[in-house]
């Protein structure tokens, strides 16, 4: 995979967080993913085709997916519920759409945002596709972004 075609999804996530929530994500090193495993319990899907095939997912853990969407709704949230459901799917779906714009030559279609909720669940991606983990930090805890893109 192309780091051409990560950054705009690392951009999207930062700039996302800041415009929805007023938070500041830092992004530290991403890594090769070696787990069909999301970091994380709570996790909005995207999937991806066109020229490129796989998926985008933002993963949290259980507070931090609480945390989020009490910051996004402005009330406490306090059940992993259909509020939740609903913001983390928002969420995956505005970075996935910001990122398709500053793919350049690359024309995609983004699926509709699917939330999996749930210890270990598995993503399923492209067969040979490598998948990258980009772990972020801010002030409501700690989140990841996986992404799998194929290209060829």
């Amino acid at each position: 995979m192309k780091v051409e075609y990560v950054n705009p999804f690392i951009t999207a996530t930062i700039n996302t967080f800041q415009t929805m929530l007023n938070v500041r994500l830092t992004a530290e090193k991403p890594a090769l993913k070696t787990l069909p495993f999301p970091t994380f319990d709570v996790s909005g899907i995207i999937g991806i085709s066109g020229d490129a095939l796989g998926s985008i997912a933002l993963s949290f853990p259980r507070l931090v997916a609480l945390r989020v969407v009490t910051k996004i709704l402005g009330t406490t949230v306090k059940i992993i519920g259909p509020e939740v459901s609903d913001a983390v799917g928002e969420l995956t779906n505005i970075v996935a759409g910001n990122a398709k714009k500053d793919l350049g030559d690359l024309h995609i279609s983004i699926s509709l945002p699917n939330v999996i909720i749930g210890k270990q669940h598995q993503i399923s991606n492209p067969r040979g596709a490598q998948s990258f983990i980009v772990p972020f930090k801010c002030e409501l805890g700690g989140l990841a972004l996986d992404i799998c893109l194929k290209t060829e």
